[in-house]
C-alpha cells in the first residue's frame, strides 16, 4: 500500500511539473505576441531614441510661407511664423498664420515626454486663447492640407512602434517606422508610417492614415540641412488622397539656437524670428 502511494505521488509530481512547464511556455508565447516591444530590435531602439532626442533638443524660431496650391495651379499664400522649445515638462510649439484678407490665427501646442498633447488657439474673430477641442485637431490650417495636429511629431512618442522592412526613398536608404496610437494617445490618425534617413535619422517621407476613412495624407520633406548641429527641412509638401493640389510649408529665415524661454510662448504675442538661418 505504501509502495503504491509512493508511485502515485511520484506520477502526480511529474504531471504537475509537466503542466507547469507547458503553462509557462504558453504564457511566454502569449506575452511575446501581445508585447512585441519585449523583443525590440536594436534598429528600432536606434530610430526611436534618435527621433525623440532630436525633438527633445528643439529650440528654434522660423518664418516663411504656408501656401495652398490648387489643382489648376492657383496659389494662396499665408505668412507663417513659428517657434519651438523643449522644456522640462515637454515641447511647446507656437505658430502664427496670417494672410491676404484674413485675420491672424495663433496656435500653441504642448506635448509631454509621454506624448500627451494639448492645443490652444486664438482663431479669427476671437480675442482670447481657448483650448481647441480634440474634434477640431484635424481641421485644416487656413484652408491648407496641414492640420493643427500636423504641427507636432507626436507619433514618435506613442507606445506602439514597429520597424518594417528597410526601403529606399529616392536615393536615400531609410528605416521604415510604423507608429500606431494607443487608447491614451489622442490622434485622428490610425497609423503614421515614416521613412527615416538611416544616416541622419530625419524623416524624408511620412504617410498618415486618417481614422475612420482610411484616407491617406502624404508629407515629403525637401532641402534637408544641418543648422547649429540639428537637421531640419527647408520645405514640407502635404497632399491629401483624392484632393487635387497640395500645400507647401516653406521656411525662409530662422535660428536653430534661439535660446527661448517660457515667456516666449505666451499665445498672442509677436513671434518674429530674430536672426536668419545660416
Amino acid at each position: 500500500m505504501t509502495f503504491l502511494r509512493r508511485v502515485m505521488l511520484s506520477r502526480s509530481r511529474k504531471y504537475c511539473a509537466l503542466g507547469t512547464i507547458q503553462a509557462s511556455i504558453a504564457l511566454l508565447v502569449l506575452f511575446s505576441v501581445t508585447h512585441p516591444a519585449f523583443a525590440a530590435s536594436p534598429d528600432l531602439d536606434t530610430v526611436l531614441t534618435g527621433s525623440r532626442q532630436r525633438i527633445e533638443k528643439l529650440d528654434y524660431r522660423v518664418s516663411g510661407r504656408l501656401t495652398r496650391v490648387e489643382g489648376d495651379g492657383k496659389r494662396t499664400s499665408y505668412k507663417f511664423v513659428g517657434k519651438a522649445h523643449w522644456f522640462p515638462d515637454g515641447l511647446r510649439v507656437l505658430c502664427e498664420i496670417s494672410g491676404p484678407g484674413s485675420e491672424k490665427t495663433s496656435v500653441l501646442l504642448h506635448m509631454t515626454a509621454g506624448g500627451h498633447v494639448t492645443i490652444e488657439a486664438v482663431l479669427p474673430g476671437e480675442k482670447a486663447a481657448s483650448v481647441l477641442p480634440f474634434e477640431r485637431w484635424n481641421d485644416p490650417l487656413a484652408g491648407t492640407d496641414f492640420s493643427y495636429e500636423d504641427m507636432l511629431e507626436s507619433q514618435f512618442f506613442w507606445k506602439h512602434q514597429e520597424l518594417l522592412a528597410p526601403e529606399k526613398y529616392g536615393a536615400r536608404d531609410c528605416f521604415v517606422l510604423k507608429s500606431v496610437p494607443a487608447s491614451q494617445d489622442r490622434s485622428h490618425n490610425d497609423s503614421v508610417t515614416s521613412w527615416i534617413d538611416r544616416g541622419i535619422l530625419y524623416p524624408v517621407h511620412v504617410v498618415k492614415t486618417l481614422h475612420g476613412t482610411g484616407q491617406q495624407k502624404e508629407f515629403i520633406y525637401y532641402g534637408l540641412r544641418q543648422v547649429g548641429g540639428a537637421w531640419s527641412a527647408s520645405q514640407v509638401e502635404a497632399t491629401l488622397q483624392g484632393k487635387p493640389g497640395s500645400s507647401i510649408l516653406a521656411i525662409e529665415f530662422g535660428s536653430g539656437k534661439a535660446n527661448l524661454a517660457r515667456k516666449d510662448f505666451e499665445i498672442g504675442q509677436s513671434g518674429a524670428p530674430e536672426e536668419k538661418a545660416k
